[in-house]
């Protein structure tokens, strides 16, 4: 019987990479996404996609619910989905806190949950946030307190999770990605050396380590796949 990977923000560049990867290792990809109309060529045909709103929690654990009676058990979670803001401490009020903690934490928390719960009945899982240096790192968020305060919370919840987790085979990891070698990332600094960029297919080939046998015995890993950037 094949595996079952759930991919948050399956139609995004991180997310089709990861599903792609999933995918060609012989699990069973579902993707959820906002659209189904969204998902690239290259995923869409292997992927049971389901179209639903992330920040809606009833509706997200509806979904995993019927993912779970579908398949039975779920084995690896990657939530990629997510946004960027930029703004300083001066330029970032309240309401923009909140828009990047939903489109950051909620979007991966009302997935996280249930996933989690079911993970501790099976005792086995594995959890996936992608974090990021300027939730990591202080030093790193200047300028973009609104995002670098959202991606913060998921270490949290990680570390709140694998607590929970203690004695059973369930973990969650945060992967602090460095700059990731995307058009729109390109587009944005045409100068910049992207050979020193991590690719997405990079990112995708640690994470499905990460979920393999060989890295069972690890435990709240914190995994920085920055190649030189």
């Amino acid at each position: 019987m094949k595996k079952t990977a759930i991919i948050t923000g399956a139609s995004g560049n991180l997310g089709c990479a990861v599903a792609r990867k999933f995918i060609d290792e012989g699990y069973h990809v579902i993707g959820l996404v906002h659209k189904k109309s969204s998902l690239p060529e290259s995923i869409v045909k292997d992927v049971q996609s389901v179209e639903l709103d992330l920040r809606n929690e009833e509706i997200c654990r509806e979904a995993v619910d019927a993912i779970i009676q579908q398949s039975g058990t779920i084995d690896v979670a990657v939530l990629t989905a997510g946004g960027f803001a930029m703004g300083g401490i001066a330029d970032t009020t309240t309401p923009g806190v909140h828009a990047q903690y939903q489109l950051n934490f909620e979007t991966a928390y009302n997935i996280a949950r249930p996933v989690f719960l079911q993970m501790l009945q099976q005792n086995k899982g594995r959890i996936f946030f992608i974090g990021s240096k300027a939730g990591h790192d202080a030093t790193k968020a200047i300028g973009v307190t609104a995002y670098a305060l959202a991606k913060s919370l998921l270490f949290r919840l990680a570390e709140l999770i694998n607590a929970e987790a203690d004695g059973k085979n369930v973990v969650a990891a945060v992967v602090v990605p460095g700059i990731i070698d995307t058009p729109q990332n390109r587009a944005a600094m045409p100068d910049a050396d992207f050979s020193r960029w991590v690719s997405t297919s990079q990112i995708a080939d640690v994470i499905c380590f990460y979920s393999s046998e060989k890295a069972s015995p690890l435990r709240e890993p914190v995994i920085k796949v920055y190649n030189r950037s």
